[in-house]
């Protein structure tokens, strides 16, 4: 990631937990870090190009789930 993205996030960040209610707590702002980082990384996939398409995906989980 360079640095113009480092600080987007670093902004998205503070704003996450700026926006969190007062009596959040640690486990919560990880909580929401990790779902944030999550987000990131799922976009980041899509920009790439690195996804499956929909259809692909269900008949694989038939396949592995419903032998």
């Amino acid at each position: 990631m360079n640095t113009s993205n480092n600080l987007n996030v670093k902004k998205e960040v503070i704003k996450l937990i700026k926006d969190l209610p007062e009596d959040t707590t640690l486990e919560d702002i990880q909580y929401h870090l990790f779902v944030k980082q999550k987000l990131f990384r799922a976009e980041s996939q899509i920009n790439e190009g690195k996804t499956h398409p929909h259809d692909q995906v269900i008949e694989r989980v038939k396949k592995k789930w419903f032998k």
